[in-house]
């Protein structure tokens, strides 16, 4: 991440429409992407190549719907930890990425160390995760969970 922070490529108009096209479809056709952004394949493949290179786009993904395959509840957890030296922050980042419902894990300032997104089946799936990966954790102080009633806007679209 700190190499990320060090080099921010520059992104181009076109790069830009690129990218915003890419975020709502990413299955659409070279052509297609050409057409949309009055531009050729080969430039826009060359250009998709090297914001790949630079690390700006990742490997392109299919989203589920998580209701849709019996994981309908969201959850957010936040953590305090006992210590904040580095091998309970290893510690606890191992264990999180043991867990694939917790989908999403950020280190934030405030009152809480950490911050968890995950999803599950259901209270008992919860109570689950929440017993044996976040609270027997020797690192961990505390933590806070918070059941999400609705999703009222849920995106993965960065303005660019």
């Amino acid at each position: 991440m700190e190499d990320n922070l060090k080099h921010t490529p520059t992104i181009s108009p076109l790069e830009a429409r690129m990218l915003d096209i890419l975020q709502r479809d990413a299955s659409i056709s070279m052509t297609e992407l050409a057409r949309q952004t009055n531009s050729s394949s080969a430039t826009c493949w060359r250009r998709l190549r090297e914001m790949e290179e630079e690390g700006v786009v990742s490997a392109p993904v299919r989203l589920v719907d998580p209701a849709k395959v019996g994981r309908g509840m969201d959850a957010f957890c936040q953590v305090r930890m006992k210590a904040q030296d580095a091998e309970s922050r290893s510690a606890f980042q191992r264990a999180m990425d043991l867990e694939p419902a917790i989908v999403e894990v950020y280190s934030v300032s405030g009152d809480w160390d950490y911050l968890l997104h995950v999803v599950v089946k259901d209270i008992p799936d919860l109570e689950t995760i929440l017993m044996t990966r976040i609270h027997e954790l020797d690192c961990v102080a505390t933590a806070s969970t918070m059941f999400v009633l609705r999703r009222v806007k849920h995106t993965t679209r960065i303005p660019v």
